[in-house]
């Protein structure tokens, strides 16, 4: 009898085995470092927002805070603000000022025909940038080329010589694929580091935001920078001073991640634009809380935030996340 018990144990044992190894999903394949490929999106999909997902528990906001004149007030606290999901109050569990926090910055550059005649200042500012901003031994940055395609430069790393080098090596001519630049940089690289708490994550965009190459659309770009967690800064090439719907395109990733966008008159006017992204990057807060209630709907939930009797100050944050579904 007890022989005929444990064989019955073995094949029940045996089965459940079996069974779990067919639901396992099959291991994710990831692009090349020098050229990756984004899978295409089918045509009939290519215009319906990618649901992209995140298990919340709890919810980080990176974000600054300036006055009316765009001067950053630094010395807040955690009774000084207010958190509203959903027009609910929430209770914030942790904050802190997170000017020394470990930086994962990513620089996409664009290298389309359409910059041609203004690359060379463009690569020098972004260099410079590069330069002031990385600190050895504590942040790290990656640049990013995108014309038909996107093409990884220089991984993650704290050695501003070797950023420098990838940047001066870049050369212009193709098309423009900027928001498989802004998937890429963020799904295969931003997002990597864990806890995600431990670290600001930002990247910069210098493109003139107009987009004819690209195979996952401006939304989806966009939710992938969420899910990331990716703060969103842009300095626009176009110098024309013609409000263009590249420019609008910028607004909207910098608006709806918490970063900022710039438009300079003239070239030489980067240096200073980038300049600003550098001070705004030391002059962070972070908070955190869990979401009352907690749903796994798969939507995507608003924030709101605000600093208590001040209608002078203003939050510069990203407008919300996306929770699991169930």
């Amino acid at each position: 009898m007890r022989i005929w018990v444990a064989l019955a144990a073995t094949s029940v044992l045996g089965l459940a085995v079996w069974a779990a190894q067919q639901q396992e999903p099959p291991p994710a394949k990831r692009p090349g470092t020098q050229q990756p490929k984004p899978t295409p999106t089918p045509a009939a999909q290519a215009d319906e927002p990618t649901r992209i997902t995140v298990d919340v528990t709890r919810v980080d906001m990176l974000f600054t805070v300036t006055d009316k004149k765009g001067r950053f007030v630094t010395d807040l606290t955690k009774d000084d603000f207010e958190v509203f999901e959903g027009k609910k109050p929430q209770t914030i569990q942790e904050f802190s000022a997170e000017s020394d926090l470990p930086l994962r910055l990513a620089v996409l550059i664009d290298t389309s025909n359409s910059i041609r005649e203004r690359f060379k200042f463009e690569q020098e500012a972004a260099s410079e940038f590069l330069k002031s901003v990385v600190k050895q031994n504590q942040d790290k940055a990656m640049v990013v080329s995108f014309d038909t395609s996107p093409e990884l430069r220089a991984d993650l790393i704290d050695n501003t010589d070797k950023l420098d080098e990838a940047i001066r090596d870049l050369r212009p001519g193709g098309g423009t694929a900027l928001y498989d630049a802004i998937y890429f940089a963020c799904r295969d690289k931003l997002q990597q580091d864990q806890p995600r708490h431990k670290f600001r994550r930002a990247m910069v965009v210098l493109s003139d935001g107009e987009d004819n190459q690209s195979r996952y659309t401006r939304d989806q770009a966009l939710e992938m920078a969420q899910k990331a967690e990716v703060v969103v800064y842009a300095i626009s090439t176009n110098i024309t001073r013609i409000d263009t719907d590249g420019d609008k395109i910028l607004k909207y990733f910098t608006s709806e991640t918490g970063g900022s966008s710039f438009f300079p008159f003239k070239v030489e006017d980067m240096a200073q634009d980038f300049s600003n992204i550098h001070n705004e990057l030391r002059h962070q807060y972070n908070i955190s809380y869990r979401p009352e209630p907690l749903l796994t709907d798969g939507l995507f939930h608003n924030i709101e935030m605000r600093v208590k009797g001040r209608k002078d100050f203003i939050v510069h944050a990203r407008k919300g996340y996306y929770a699991r579904k169930m």
